[in-house]
């Protein structure tokens, strides 16, 4: 995902940024003949209703995700969902969990709210970091820029995967999740980010305007904050686009690995991690959520690469 990303994001960084759609309007009309980042965009506000709205759709479905349901399950299966498809019916969409009786849909419309609120915070987490070391190396003397590069390169080979399970699996269990797996994401990832941002910042710093502010008076902070970050915009937003729907991957992994959100809270990694001994017994257990995650992370996906395509000027310019 990195390396996609980073390419892509530094595609949209080759060109001044004004030659790109400016402001949320020019955006959108870019987006709407966009038809592939469009569906994108309907899948994505499909899943922020189902996140945002789960109270309500669970209460319109009868259901809640922590109630248990044993008259629903076949003892002499091990727990099996009594009835075909798991159990789905009127009462319960997307049939119940085997072993708990639980409601399928509530668990995954709760799971929604966990897999954006986490994937959503560690990249704008990420983004910030990102943003501030970029604009430190690339505004930053010699020293500065050759230390903070080094911290960059490092950060970026640094196999954070592996080191997030490992710093997981030890913070005590009464900390939040949620919280505990968007620092954790964010600390690693932010190299990505600072790589674009700091190239992006030592090309912009040569342009005549940043000169001009400069001989104006005009402090570090203020070259960075008015001439510096509007031209960060396209290629950091870019990058961001992409890299929600990895951490949301990310954060499915970790649950799914025991060491992401802890139950009863739902989370969709969390239910594949149980999913995976029922897939002869019960194959919608699994069918469904592996759907949810599929279309959402598609989704996003399409939507990034719109994204991508509207700020990139050459494709703005009908020459991508």
């Amino acid at each position: 995902m990195s390396t996609t990303a980073l390419t892509a994001a530094a595609e949209a960084s080759q060109e001044p940024a004004s030659a790109a759609p400016t402001g949320p309007r020019a955006l959108w009309r870019t987006l709407r003949r966009d038809r592939a980042a469009m569906a994108g965009l309907v899948v994505v506000a499909a899943l922020v209703l189902l996140a945002l709205g789960a109270p309500l759709w669970t209460a319109i479905e009868g259901q809640n995700p922590y109630a248990y349901h044993d008259n629903l399950l076949n003892s002499a299966l091990g727990g099996a969902p009594l009835g075909s498809f798991g159990g789905i019916g009127g009462a319960h969409w997307l049939g119940v969990e085997p072993q708990t009786g639980r409601d399928l849909f509530a668990r995954i419309a709760y799971g929604a709210q966990v897999s954006l609120a986490v994937s959503i915070g560690a990249t704008l987490l990420q983004v910030l970091l990102g943003v501030g070391v970029g604009l430190a190396a690339g505004l930053g003397g010699r020293f500065a820029d050759a230390l903070l590069g080094r911290a960059i390169d490092l950060a970026i080979a640094f196999p954070y995967l592996i080191f997030g399970i490992a710093l997981l699996a030890v913070v005590p269990a009464s900390f939040p999740r949620p919280v505990l797996l968007v620092v954790v994401m964010a600390v690693l990832g932010w190299g990505g980010t600072a790589r674009i941002s700091r190239a992006q910042t030592l090309s912009l710093r040569t342009r005549d305007y940043v000169a001009a502010a400069r001989l104006g008076g005009s402090s570090t902070a203020r070259i960075a904050r008015r001439e510096i970050l509007p031209g960060l915009a396209a290629p950091v937003i870019t990058y961001a686009a992409l890299l929600l729907p990895a951490n949301m991957v990310l954060e499915a992994g970790f649950s799914f690995l025991g060491i992401g959100v802890r139950p009863p809270t739902s989370s969709w990694g969390q239910i594949l991690s149980t999913a995976t001994t029922w897939y002869y017994a019960d194959p919608t257990y699994v069918i469904v959520p592996c759907i949810v995650l599929f279309a959402s992370v598609f989704g996003f996906v399409l939507l990034g690469e719109g994204v991508r395509k509207a700020l990139d000027p050459r494709a703005a310019n009908g020459s991508g």
